[in-house]
């Protein structure tokens, strides 16, 4: 590759670092992630909204592209549609939620109890998809 400025670093360093070495971000993922970055602080939209804004795919590929390469973006405002925090996520996610002014459904006393974390408000919490 005569003329890549990275074979120029001492001690071999660029091997680690060429783009062939590094795996392509496929391009249903890359538009799934930038929608999910579109999603204004404080609101949210379901795996199914964001399918439906791509007019591809379905809620489970949204998911899976989440799942694999979300981590980068706001995820906690990709949400299942019943509005229950991403499992093994919960604190994490409502952290950001109630930072961010994200409208929530605090759960019953005898629900608090067992466990249960609050839901997002779906009704006030999902974006129209708006911009600016």
């Amino acid at each position: 590759m005569a003329g890549n400025p990275r074979e120029a670093e001492p001690d071999g360093a660029s091997a680690a670092f060429r783009d062939t070495d590094v795996p392509a971000l496929p391009d249903y993922a890359e538009r799934v992630l930038e929608v999910a970055e579109l999603i204004p602080a404080g609101r949210v939209l379901t795996y199914g909204d964001i399918a439906e804004w791509l007019e591809e795919g379905g809620p489970r590929q949204v998911g899976r592209a989440m799942a694999l390469y979300g981590g980068a973006v706001p995820w906690w405002r990709v949400v299942r549609a019943d509005g229950v925090p991403l499992p093994g996520q919960e604190q994490q996610a409502l952290a950001h939620y109630r930072a961010e002014g994200t409208p929530l459904r605090e759960p019953a006393a005898a629900s608090r109890r067992r466990g249960e974390v609050p839901r997002l408000d779906m009704r006030r919490a999902r974006w129209d998809g708006t911009v600016g």
